[in-house]
């Protein structure tokens, strides 16, 4: 059977586990070849899709990800689609802002913000000459709500909205479309490693929603798949919040 992203190659940040496994799972089942970029475990999770390239990466390290970019031309021939997932999240203490270290802070800023300026840059050139592509920055819906107590953390998802939306202005003439998908509180694998966050933030979710239930990282691929298929050829700069009608905008 035929997927809408058959003949696609597509690099996944963070994809060994979590938001990011279930966005590779969507994005191969729809036929695009899968290049898992991550920390650790990349090599194990690539093989679980034919043609799947895994690479070990420090998302925040430029020499790191000019090599994804060219480890990806060369082993794929090419990039059409960017999903920067990879972030800081679960393993940040929730505390007021005055307690927040001026290393971690600047530690989530390199994550989350750094690493997505890095990775576009990396590959745009290549999408530029090709003459399409598609980026899917993933933020979060916590910016929009104004949560408490983890301030560099929002203030990164934030930056990604601001980013997408500023990249898409940028490469509108050369056809590449940025768009941007903010999750609500999600139970994936890292937030699952901390208990702490859980009994923080799980109940208190749940009755915030319009759809009153756990979200997983099930409920967040639909709409990245949208934003690298075909049908959203005219949409470039949004941003998509899924959090089960946690907030509207």
């Amino acid at each position: 059977m035929s997927g809408s992203l058959d003949g696609k190659v597509a690099i996944v940040t963070g994809a060994s586990r979590g938001i990011g496994r279930a966005i590779a799972d969507r994005l191969a089942a729809d036929g695009a070849r899968i290049v898992v970029a991550d920390l650790k475990g990349a090599g194990e999770a690539a093989a679980r899709y034919e043609g799947g390239v895994g690479l070990t990466v420090d998302v925040a390290s430029e020499d790191d990800v000019a090599g994804m970019a060219s480890d990806t031309l060369e082993r794929c021939g090419q990039i059409d689609i960017l999903v920067n997932n990879a972030g800081l999240y679960a393993q940040l203490a929730m505390r007021p802002f005055e307690q927040i270290p001026a290393d971690e802070w600047r530690t989530v800023m390199d994550v989350n913000v750094l690493s997505m300026f890095l990775t576009c840059r990396a590959v745009v050139p290549h999408m530029r000459a090709r003459g399409e592509g598609r980026i899917v920055n993933i933020s979060s819906g916590t910016p929009f709500r104004g949560v408490p107590f983890v301030l560099h953390y929002v203030t990164s998802k934030g930056a990604i909205v601001a980013f997408t939306r500023a990249l898409a202005k940028e490469l509108g003439n050369d056809a590449i479309l940025v768009n941007c998908v903010a999750p609500g509180f999600t139970m994936s694998d890292g937030v699952n490693d901390h208990p702490e966050v859980v009994e923080a933030l799980r109940d208190v979710s749940i009755a915030s929603r319009t759809l009153k239930r756990d979200m997983t990282p099930a409920d967040v691929v639909g709409a990245v798949a949208f934003l690298c298929g075909p049908e959203s050829s005219f949409l470039t700069g949004q941003t998509m919040v899924i959090d089960g009608g946690q907030y509207f905008h």
